[in-house]
């Protein structure tokens, strides 16, 4: 079995290299293909491709995983996103067309200052390397424990494969590569769900509409939370999904860089917007795959995963099934994976070079088309660097891997994006001006007055914060930014 799936796994490699050369041939070239693609992106390409960079590993393992204990919950925060991904097409997206950018970070440069730039593009590395590479580290660990550690094999040897083969396929072409291979991720990630799904309904002799009736009587499928103290209460989870879109998405150069390639501001817009009501269809399939998984071990006996300590382990139900199940939703399983670890880690190497090409070594404001050669270098070896450093955080996370992956990964946007949807938020309903040389400390002490927030509301409150801290974060910032700009000279 371990054999089929390594075989598997370079097929799909390969593919995936095809693709890579395949959409490469023709235009742009350089710096331009690798941080823009020419800006000619067919924006259903990029909507489609968008579903598998923003689900990535976490949501493929996590979702089905969290009906376990969570049922579906998780759909108010979906309903969230619609509502995000609107005041992404109406209010982010023409502002960054109409300012030409590449980086989104330059516009804190032109609203505040340069400190300020600097301080956004900080957050989003840091944001973006911690929940990428907490991503990409799912994926190196299932298939770890499901197939490298039978043949003794290190945890560090898979994640080293990994992160080699993404750099290999983005080194040239950047953005223009990604757009086009995450089209491939998203048809292999939503198939595997897909074939899971169908598989388990065909074993138990059970069709769509049984499953979902049974899993409604067992509660699984149970999706607002009413009470108002609760981490996962529907309200809150609404605003969070909005305010996570708007941030993870919106304020995040790894998502925006995508939709910055389309032909035109319009284009863009169809794209978000298209996007927005996809994502409700492929949560409500993973969510429904977690109900399948549920059934298959209620029906059958199957146990659920423990840790050492006797309770379940969500994430790792979904693999659990799979390879226990046939040696067909095994190999799905593991395309589905690799799948969403490409998606999710690919774009965010290419967004990390760019991000600190533009707004710390100044490609832009030094003039690119003069010094093209010397660009390129510069980018390639700011690329080979964000790498290396992706690949300590994957490793260097293991011990520390105790919850469920999707919780940690939203945790980390909470406190790490708080300061951009602060920031930006401050420059685009205000005319007032921050303190440029303040703006770095603000956005250090609001995530560590919400750290103090989070750990001590339930004690001093009787109140838990959930996915919402990210707004909380995002009040404070705006709320020092203001006390900043008082005695300053306004636009």
């Amino acid at each position: 079995m371990e054999l089929t799936i390594l075989l598997c796994f370079a097929a799909y490699t390969v593919l995936l290299f095809f693709v890579m050369w395949l959409t490469g041939r023709r235009g742009a070239k350089g710096n331009e293909a690798f941080f823009r693609a020419g800006r000619r992106s067919p924006w259903y390409v990029v909507a489609y491709g968008m579903i598998g960079a923003s689900l990535s590993g976490v949501t493929f393992m996590s979702v089905p995983g969290g009906v376990y204990g969570g049922a579906w919950t998780y759909m108010p925060l979906v309903f969230g996103y619609v509502l995000g991904y609107a005041v992404i097409a109406l209010l982010l997206l023409p502002l960054y067309y109409r300012l030409n950018l590449t980086s989104i970070y330059t516009y804190l440069e032109q609203r505040f200052g340069v400190r300020s730039e600097k301080t956004g593009a900080m957050f989003f590395i840091l944001s973006r390397l911690l929940g990428s590479a907490l991503r990409m580290y799912l994926v190196v660990f299932v298939l770890y424990e499901f197939v490298f550690r039978a043949w003794g094999i290190p945890f560090w040897v898979p994640a080293v494969v990994f992160i080699a083969i993404i750099l290999l396929y983005t080194f040239r072409g950047g953005i223009k590569t990604v757009v086009w291979t995450d089209t491939l991720q998203t048809t292999f990630l939503l198939a595997a769900a897909v074939a899971t799904v169908v598989a388990i309904l065909n074993n138990l002799d059970m069709s769509f509409g049984d499953l979902m009736k049974m899993s409604s009587e067992k509660g699984y499928t149970r999706m607002f939370d009413t009470d108002p103290t609760a981490p996962k209460f529907w309200v809150k989870q609404v605003l969070s999904g909005m305010f996570i879109t708007i941030t993870m998405t919106g304020l995040d150069q790894d998502m925006m860089q995508k939709n910055l390639t389309c032909k035109s501001l319009r284009d863009a817009q169809k794209n978000v917007m298209t996007s927005s009501m996809l994502f409700i269809a492929v949560n409500i399939l993973f969510l429904s795959l977690g109900a399948a998984l549920l059934a298959y071990a209620s029906q059958t006996g199957f146990a659920l995963p423990v840790n050492e300590a006797g309770a379940v382990v969500p994430d790792k139900i979904f693999p659990s099934v799979a390879f226990s199940f046939s040696g067909f939703t095994a190999v799905v399983f593991v395309l589905g994976m690799v799948a969403a670890g490409y998606s999710s880690a690919d774009g965010t190497l290419t967004a990390l070079t760019t991000t600190f090409c533009y707004d710390f070594l100044g490609f832009e404001k030094e003039g690119e088309k003069g010094s093209e050669k010397r660009n390129v270098r510069t980018r390639r070896l700011v690329h080979v660097a964000f790498a290396l450093l992706y690949l300590l955080v994957i490793i260097a996370f293991r011990p520390f891997h105790k919850q469920s992956l999707i919780d940690t990964v939203f945790d980390v946007a909470g406190f790490t994006y708080g300061p951009l949807l602060g920031l930006y938020a401050y420059g685009l309903f205000t005319k007032r001006q921050a303190r440029d040389r303040w703006v770095p400390v603000i956005a250090v002490l609001s995530p560590v007055v919400c750290y103090v927030l989070k750990v001590y509301s339930p004690v001093w409150f009787g109140y838990s914060f959930g996915f919402e801290i990210l707004l909380v974060n995002g009040l404070i910032t705006f709320g020092l930014l203001w006390l900043s700009s008082l005695n300053a000279k306004h636009r």
